[in-house]
């Protein structure tokens, strides 16, 4: 199982920031390994398969690489399978995890001749029923973003995946990008995470607060794009993380992985009898002597009697005597 207990897996979206460049590819890898992502993760689709040569673009598209269609845009972000096995073959030798999306199903085809713990299913692609049903068909692991889709598409999505009883798990999103913070709306999150159980975060916001607050709500996967510069000419930079953005952002979710641990802290304990008080004589006190709150206090001493034990003792006859600040003994 990729899902570990208390540990939250972290994704290192470079999805199309690479440009067509397979030298910028691995540049962004070395950048998800020494920041400490699990996987690095790329796009893989045919721009025949998924696109006519006439679709318009979506506004942030536009505005990002111009007025281009669909289609060639595509064209200029695709990797050949080829150069996917080059990269996947990269991943393994600086030791980072290769995982890609798929967005039709020859590119599915051609992932499952590498081995990958799980696949990816798109936002756009979770009312693809043709890919959908193609993925139920293998045994791999399935996440699948939420983007645009309403709870009877999750549903459905959910259930064909869920054919052969893989682990599947939805990833709540919001596909703009930049995603401003007012479109992200946590309650569906946690609405996810009471049906499903196991749930992801896709995160486009510009900003790393969703991230942490959704970690701490119990997402088990958090995805984010990276880049290496925001400037960079492409659909995706401007809403990824730069390399020291994304290092904050892993190191900000390995934090709450830490507040999330119910382990008791040691510590802790080893300075509760210094700090806090015990019961001690107020003054000297006799044999026979009635406990009372005119000779019985409470201060640090190291041990003894907690000063609510006081209730037990109040009105009770001394066995011993005792100096000032001596601790209390029944």
């Amino acid at each position: 199982m990729f899902i570990k207990k208390n540990k939250i897996l972290i994704i290192a979206e470079i999805g199309v920031n690479h440009n067509g460049s397979i030298a910028i590819a691995k540049k962004l890898i070395k950048v998800a390994k020494s920041t400490g992502a699990d996987y690095a993760k790329f796009q893989m689709y045919m721009p025949d398969e998924i696109t006519t040569k006439y679709c318009k673009k979506t506004k942030y598209q536009t505005k990002a690489v111009g007025k281009i269609s669909q289609h060639k845009m595509l064209s200029n972000y695709h990797l050949s399978f080829k150069k996917i096995k080059v990269l996947e073959k990269f991943c393994k030798k600086i030791k980072i995890k290769f995982l890609a999306s798929v967005f039709d199903e020859k590119s599915l085809e051609n992932l499952t001749k590498l081995k990958v713990d799980f696949i990816k299913l798109p936002s756009s692609e979770i009312s693809n029923f043709f890919l959908l049903k193609a993925l139920s068909k293998l045994n791999t692991s399935i996440i699948f973003s939420t983007g645009m889709s309403n709870p009877k598409e999750i549903s459905y999505a959910y259930k064909i995946l869920k054919n052969n009883k893989k682990m599947v798990i939805p990833m709540y999103c919001v596909s703009s990008y930049p995603a401003q913070l007012e479109e992200v709306d946590l309650r569906k999150m946690i609405q996810l995470k009471r049906k499903y159980k196991d749930i992801g975060l896709s995160d486009h916001t510009a900003t790393i607060e969703t991230s942490i607050i959704s970690s701490y709500l119990g997402v088990s996967i958090v995805e984010r794009h990276l880049t290496l510069d925001k400037k960079l000419k492409g659909p995706d930079h401007s809403a990824s993380l730069d390399p020291n953005e994304f290092e904050k952002f892993v190191n900000s979710i390995r934090n709450v992985e830490i507040l999330n641990s119910k382990i008791k802290i040691k510590n802790e304990m080893k300075n509760l009898k210094l700090v806090r008080k015990f019961l001690v004589a107020k003054n000297d006190i006799k044999k026979e002597e009635i406990f009372s709150l005119n000779n019985v206090t409470a201060k640090r001493t190291g041990g003894g009697l907690s000063s609510n034990f006081f209730t037990k003792i109040v009105g009770k006859k001394a066995k011993k005597n005792f100096e000032k600040d001596e601790v209390i003994s029944i």
